[in-house]
């Protein structure tokens, strides 16, 4: 495994996971689109794409992103997840923000934001249970944490976007 800035990324996450969280790190050099990792939170699984940068741009491949959006498109739970490295905010997107991601970045996908790993995990539960719930066709498992769209300029500023 690399020692770059998405490896250190993942350390975080891995060792500030929930306790009742099971993680797979899967390492693909083969591409496909594969996410890199697969939680269990709980009894509720997902996919998670880990991605960091330094500006508001997020580099994401052909393969990423048609890999995320088949399995939103599915009924499947999965997100890409941002750690910016100016502000140290991380940015939860769904499964299908992947194109308004490459095409704009950070600032032109739906996103929840949060300051740090604990409020993460305590959105990132409520959130795939909701969505897997909604697809299964059950509506009644409660609201699922606001989506909102940051403008560009928001990105890297405090104002006006969502923090948790």
């Amino acid at each position: 495994m690399s020692k770059g800035p998405e490896a250190n990324f993942w350390n975080s996450i891995r060792q500030n996971l929930p306790k009742k969280w099971f993680a797979t790190r899967i390492e693909n050099k083969h591409g496909g689109g594969i996410p890199d990792v697969h939680i269990v939170a709980d009894g509720i699984p997902f996919w998670m794409e880990l991605k960091v940068t330094k500006s508001t741009a997020v580099n994401l491949s052909a393969h990423q992103v048609a890999w995320n959006m088949a399995y939103w498109a599915r009924g499947g739970a999965n997100f890409i997840l941002v750690k910016q490295l100016s502000t140290r905010h991380i940015y939860l997107f769904d499964g299908d923000q992947g194109p308004a991601l490459v095409d704009g970045g950070i600032g032109e996908a739906v996103s929840q934001r949060f300051e740090d790993l604990g409020s993460l995990f305590a959105a990132l539960r409520p959130h795939a249970r909701f969505i897997l719930n909604r697809r299964a066709g059950f509506d009644s498992c409660g609201p699922a944490a606001p989506r909102a769209k940051i403008s560009p300029g928001e990105a890297t500023e405090e104002r006006g976007s969502r923090a948790y």
